[in-house]
């Protein structure tokens, strides 16, 4: 048996921020009733983390569950407990009218951090995340340059990027490239 390893294999880059390659994350797509009180205690136990707000993700010590949808949840786990938890999650949600597949090894987890880390996201996604606006625990599905995208910002003001790995490298050079240090623009 193979050993997974990311996309991009633990690449780095540092220039206005830095651009890491965040490793394998455990990823759980869960669509069904999020008012359902069975699917808030199955995601809690899965997880630890509670049902997020509307664009908002809610973390753990262990987990985090992102709102992507009105009928639709991202649940973040350690990755080699991703098969483990999503059995779990389906046995939970028996007789519900849901669907739970994992999706960890289709997706690429990025980190974003340092003091220009909102000025290079800025430049590749239409959102706008000027602080007064975007802050810890905001979660966004979007655009990054041609692609879709995910981030959230972290209490430490990084921001954590999901993309399809498909992309994943064209993402972790767009990103690169926003943070060369001669590209500041000082929006922020």
């Amino acid at each position: 048996m193979s050993k997974a390893v990311s996309e991009l294999n633990g690449a780095r880059y540092a220039g206005l921020a830095e651009v890491a390659d965040a490793g394998l994350r455990g990823m759980i797509t869960l669509r069904g009733d999020l008012d359902s009180a069975v699917l808030k205690s199955a995601v809690q136990a899965a997880t630890g983390a509670g049902m997020p707000g509307i664009g908002r993700i809610s973390v753990a010590a262990d987990g985090a569950v992102a709102w992507m949808s009105p009928d639709e949840l991202l649940l973040l786990v350690p990755y080699e407990e991703a098969d483990a938890k999503l059995a779990a999650l389906q046995a939970a949600l028996a007789g519900e009218h849901a669907l739970a597949v994992n999706v960890s090894d289709a997706r690429t987890f990025l980190r974003l951090s340092g003091e220009g880390a909102r000025e290079v996201l800025a430049k590749v996604s239409p959102v706008d995340l000027d602080p007064a606006a975007f802050g810890p625990g905001q979660f966004r599905r979007s655009r990054l340059a041609q692609v879709a995208g995910a981030f959230w910002m972290e209490e430490d003001g990084s921001f954590g990027i999901i993309c399809f790995r498909s992309v994943g490298e064209y993402v972790f050079k767009l990103l690169k490239t926003a943070a060369h240090p001669q590209s500041k623009v000082g929006v922020y």
